[in-house]
């Protein structure tokens, strides 16, 4: 006959809780999925909690050594005078799919489970919700970058307690509704059965702990309405519409819970000379007849303000527009320039003396 305390290493005295911590120890140090595992003694560890955590089982164990189901088979042995139509099945050691009070239990079975993977059970406290905000720049602060200050009314910790919603140093006491887990178990009865329902104890919203001092000014909720300011970096080459994200930098959560994120949409303004396609500029300049026939250096200024000097090739179609290699916008997140494109506007004398007429005619017999 199994030794049921003696594998959870409890005494027979113990309590439900000690059961319960001895169990949630166990099953993680044995849980297979870990390195020095052992799914025999994890199933064993099963078994034995199955039983000792269900009352009427404990009690049935402790009498005659063993449990006896509803039909009158044990646990160790028969099932029963019409037999157990799972027993083809094997769902794990200690669980009885035909008993459904057992459902009960499953819950915490699944907790340590998942401790034993690495996965925490979630809290019940509400994470900060992720906020957005438009950061106006213009085309040339998009070019060099910019530190901006961004001001935000959010919801901010709560100055008196930190953020916690009660003073630690006042310590707490177990919620006498839930006896510490932060969940309530309710039970429903169906046509197949009996099933339980888990759900966070409203009284100490999860926690498991009443604190003794709860903070009068955010009323133990750890957040209060307030404004924050940030400085953020603006990358250089960044685009219209582009989003940047930092990290827990939005809504505070409840109690301490995690901070929600801040999305920052970039809004750039178009420019009164350039318009931008990508890394690629484009720039429309007005050029005299002359300067444009004798293939003159023009000056032209690019994004950044420096003035170059772009000169009009002698065969050159001035329909289409001349491309400046390296004088676009800078890449966001990489090296180089895009290319400046120039759209030539040729612009005509409103009047022409006898002697310019006549030069031009000559001209265009000299053509």
């Amino acid at each position: 006959m199994k030794d049921y305390y003696k594998i959870l290493g409890v005494e027979k005295e113990a309590t439900e809780e000690d059961i319960k911590k001895a169990y949630r120890k166990l099953a993680h140090q044995y849980h297979p999925d870990k390195s020095h595992g052992d799914e025999q003694k994890f199933k064993e560890i099963n078994e034995a909690y199955q039983v000792l955590s269900n009352k009427d089982k404990r009690s049935q164990y402790d009498q005659f050594g063993r449990v006896f189901s509803a039909g009158g088979g044990s646990s160790s042995g028969g099932d029963g005078p019409f037999g157990n139509p799972f027993g083809g099945f094997d769902f794990g050691a200690g669980f009885d799919p035909s008993n459904f009070e057992d459902m009960g239990n499953m819950s915490e079975v699944f907790d340590a489970i998942f401790e034993g993977l690495g996965v925490k059970k979630r809290k019940t406290y509400q994470r900060g919700a992720d906020l957005e905000v438009v950061q106006q720049i213009t085309l040339e602060e998009a070019f060099t970058g910019v530190k901006r200050a961004v001001h935000i009314k959010t919801f901010i910790a709560c100055k008196e307690c930190a953020g916690v919603g009660h003073f630690p140093k006042e310590g707490t006491t177990t919620c006498d509704t839930c006896n510490g887990r932060g969940e309530i178990r309710e039970a429903r009865n169906t046509f197949f059965g009996s099933f339980s329902q888990v759900r966070a104890c409203a009284k100490c919203s999860g926690t498991g702990q009443i604190p003794n001092k709860t903070c009068s000014t955010c009323k133990g909720v750890g957040r209060a309405i307030g404004e924050r300011t940030l400085e953020i970096d603006i990358t250089p080459g960044v685009g219209d519409g582009q989003m940047m994200k930092i990290t827990k930098a939005g809504e505070v959560g409840e109690r301490g819970a995690e901070q929600g994120d801040l999305y920052i949409r970039i809004k750039v303004k178009a420019d009164k000379n350039f318009e931008r396609h990508g890394d690629d500029l484009l720039l429309k300049k007005e050029v005299g007849f002359v300067d444009a026939v004798l293939g003159k250096k023009i000056e032209v200024q690019d994004i950044s303000g420096e003035k170059i000097h772009v000169e009009i090739p002698a065969d050159f179609n001035l329909k289409e527009q001349l491309r400046v290699s390296g004088r676009g916008m800078k890449r966001f997140g990489g090296f180089g320039r895009g290319d400046l494109y120039i759209e030539w506007h040729v612009k005509t004398p409103k009047k022409l003396s006898a002697k310019a007429k006549k030069l031009l005619e000559e001209l265009a017999e000299e053509i």
